[in-house]
């Protein structure tokens, strides 16, 4: 359904050109829901902005690769065509509601527009369509809440609008970019099953962009890894998960907090991952991560690794796979 292809976006920058995507190659199938997981900066919400056709320009510019709806090169899309996609066939769920609302007008209000500029409708017919969107996500008394203004709800309440004008045009895919942001875990748990139920009731695609590894190991069905502006790794989601091939995925994997079964235990020291993300205006040629990976040979400081496939559906940024497998 939609395919990114060697896609390259560069910033200007007073230090000089920053690379923050660097040929990053993704496919969404129909239906499914992948996951895009990395440290903030690696360029997950960029890819997003990408394919909305929103890179802030200047200073920002695709200046490479291809990106593909059913077919139709969205890189070269007029404004007009754009506008037409945004909201009717791919629609995107900003991190902070609060800012992505408008203040001063009614929540039912913003999604009905949506509504009314994709589609032929009355206004009367739009704000019935609002309401029932605001019903569909699991607002309760929709009608009242429809009135209502950004700041008069909870940030769950407002994450559930963002969700309903997303969807509220039937989109074919859908982009959450960590959509549960600042919300505590009982709402988060409730935003995730929220999205399951609609992904598998209208078919929609999702991509979800977050840091939190347990959000993609309870939604997606695949997963691609970023570092750095590129794709380090990416496979089934299981897969990924249980055999990580990259140092830097396995890190990722071994920060994540559990309950020891007995309190009485020592418990561990929480795992990180040692040394900070490189400047994006100097990444050099080798591999981005080098600097930080336990691996590293002079080879990996020559050449950044092509991501080569390591098993069916799994593939990986590394040249010493075959070492890191071994650990």
């Amino acid at each position: 359904m939609l395919t990114v292809k060697d896609l390259v976006v560069d910033f200007k920058t007073r230090a000089g050109n920053a690379r923050v995507l660097n040929h990053v190659s993704l496919e969404l199938m129909n239906g499914e829901i992948l996951g895009i997981v990395g440290e903030s900066g690696c360029g997950k919400s960029m890819t997003a902005l990408s394919v909305m056709g929103l890179v802030p320009s200047p200073p920002g510019n695709v200046t490479g690769g291809s990106i593909s709806l059913e077919g139709e090169e969205l890189t070269s899309a007029s404004n007009k065509r754009m506008r037409e996609i945004r909201g009717g066939i791919i629609s995107m769920i900003f991190q902070e509601p609060m800012t992505s609302l408008n203040p001063v007008f009614k929540v039912g209000d913003q999604i009905a527009e949506c509504v009314l500029l994709h589609e032929d409708v009355t206004k009367a017919e739009a704000w019935q369509r609002a309401v029932e969107m605001l019903t569909k996500v699991g607002i309760p008394e929709p009608a009242m809440r429809a009135n209502a203004y950004p700041h008069e709800l909870s940030g769950g309440m407002r994450q559930r609008v963002m969700i309903a004008m997303a969807l509220s045009c039937h989109p074919r895919v859908l982009i959450a970019d960590e959509p549960t942001t600042a919300l505590d875990v009982t709402v988060q748990a409730q935003i995730f099953d929220l999205l399951k139920d609609l992904q598998k009731e209208t078919g929609t695609a999702i991509i979800m962009i977050t840091h939190d590894m347990g959000a993609i190991a309870e939604l997606a069905d695949r997963v691609a890894v970023m570092y750095a502006g590129h794709i380090i790794e990416s496979g089934p989601t299981n897969e990924i998960l249980t055999n990580p091939q990259h140092p830097y995925t396995r890190g990722l994997i071994a920060c994540v907090p559990h309950l020891e079964e007995d309190p009485s235990e020592l418990r561990p020291y929480l795992s990180e991952i040692k040394g900070v993300v490189p400047s994006l205006t100097d990444l050099g040629k080798g591999c981005a991560f080098a600097d930080r990976c336990a691996y590293k040979t002079p080879e990996c400081e020559k050449e950044q690794p092509l991501i080569e496939a390591v098993a069916e559906g799994h593939s990986v940024a590394c040249y010493n796979v075959k070492y890191v497998v071994a650990v």
